[in-house]
């Protein structure tokens, strides 16, 4: 696991435990706050890759850095997958099995319709 994943695992951890102490009423503002550091998280890293590409001596590749390209594919689905955890535990504490798979049948629905956007972008080949 690296320093960006440890780093978002304390903040889950901490907003989990912050949701235990002060309850269902800050739910919404706490699920905010791990949101905007996750967003964060993302987009440090993609500007370090950028920056790491753009150092590199033969440049970035074609579609590293592109609308679309991969930092925005992989940018996408961690977030959606960091944001799945604590919707599932909140999902499956309050309605259970049915909860759950409400919660995850919205993670798959917006990767689907994020997925078909970009198929709908790119030239057939």
């Amino acid at each position: 696991m690296d320093a960006h994943a440890r780093e978002l695992k304390k903040e889950l951890d901490a907003t989990l435990d912050a949701r235990r102490e002060l309850g269902p009423e800050y739910e919404s503002a706490l699920v905010d706050s791990f949101v905007e550091k996750v967003d964060t998280q993302v987009r440090r890293r993609l500007a370090e890759e950028r920056l790491s590409a753009a150092r590199s001596p033969a440049g970035p590749g074609p579609s590293a850095l592109a609308e679309g390209g991969f930092g925005e594919r992989f940018g996408f689905a961690v977030i959606t997958l960091v944001l799945a955890i604590p919707l599932s535990a909140i999902a499956a504490a309050h309605a259970h099995l049915a909860g759950l798979l409400v919660a995850w049948g919205g993670v798959l629905g917006v990767n689907f319709i994020h997925a078909a956007k970009r198929l709908r972008r790119e030239p057939a080949a």
